[in-house]
């Protein structure tokens, strides 16, 4: 892990892949609560698909993390704070659903059973409010993006690419394969937790008749 600063405020952790990322979060997340001292003054762990951002009160509070930041190795997997299941019903109907069976050398049913098979985990948002990279899912779902993105790409697609699963918070561009389609809404600026899935879930998508 390397600790880099960013800003008089925060430190930026790169890690050498995803499963390192995913357990640092759920350490940082579980000592801002129960660590006390310096741990106490995070304000903020936002994690990506390389990194995580950690974010101090003060300019004092983050130097003062950087030594206990620096001695976090040899994390073992465990599971975030967050850790509840949140299913989404979907209508698989994609444009793109027998491309990717094809790609990946199943029939649509085979792709159906596959994403909803297994529960997956949101690793970290990005791109759009709302729109979560969804990992660990079943490993015969990786697919690569369309040659050609789409200049629309409607609210609720669910899409693979990459070996991640995701859904479209509102209407935009996107370049991921579309398999399905839901009416769970991923963004919702009126609640107080705008964003329906937030990183250490569980999604358990559910295929509708």
């Amino acid at each position: 892990m390397r600790v880099l600063p960013y800003g008089q405020r925060a430190w930026l952790l790169e890690m050498e892949d995803a499963t390192g990322v995913r357990s640092l979060d759920a350490a940082l997340r579980l000592l801002r609560v129960d660590g006390g001292g310096a741990w106490a003054r995070i304000v903020d762990v936002v994690p990506a698909a390389r990194s995580v951002l950690v974010t101090a009160a003060s300019p004092s509070d983050a130097e003062a993390l950087r030594n206990m930041l620096e001695a976090l190795t040899d994390l073992p997997p465990r599971d975030s704070p967050d850790g509840r299941t949140v299913e989404i019903p979907v209508t698989y109907d994609g444009p793109d659903l027998e491309f990717v069976a094809r790609a990946c050398g199943l029939d649509v049913d085979e792709v159906v059973t596959a994403h909803t098979g297994t529960p997956w985990t949101v690793a970290f948002g990005g791109f759009a409010p709302g729109f979560a990279y969804l990992a660990d899912g079943d490993a015969r779902l990786r697919v690569g993006r369309r040659e050609e993105p789409r200049t629309i790409v409607p609210p609720g697609a669910v899409a693979l690419a990459d070996g991640y699963s995701a859904v479209y918070p509102r209407r935009s561009p996107g370049g991921w394969q579309l398999i399905g389609h839901t009416r769970s809404a991923m963004w919702d600026a009126s609640m107080a937790e705008p964003a329906l899935l937030r990183p250490g879930m569980r999604v358990q998508f559910r295929a509708l008749p």
